[in-house]
């Protein structure tokens, strides 16, 4: 019964969507370092790297979108 309680309630709090980028992002990188290298410390590397660069794309997108909106 508790247990049907705080899922109900997590399900009923809002989550800024902008949470759930943060999975997509890990994993994006992760796929694309390994992808790139074979041993453990190159991959997470170059996959920090990737995420730093995906996170940078984001928000000059999210930038813009924003700016955009004041012409409305």
């Amino acid at each position: 019964m508790v247990h049907t309680m705080l899922i109900l309630i997590a399900a009923a709090t809002p989550v800024p969507k902008l949470w759930y980028a943060l999975p997509l992002i890990v994993s994006i990188s992760l796929v694309y370092g390994a992808t790139r290298h074979e041993h453990l410390k190159p991959i997470l590397i170059h996959s920090l790297r990737s995420a730093i660069w995906v996170t940078g794309f984001m928000a000059v997108i999210f930038a813009v979108i924003w700016l955009a909106g004041f012409w409305n």
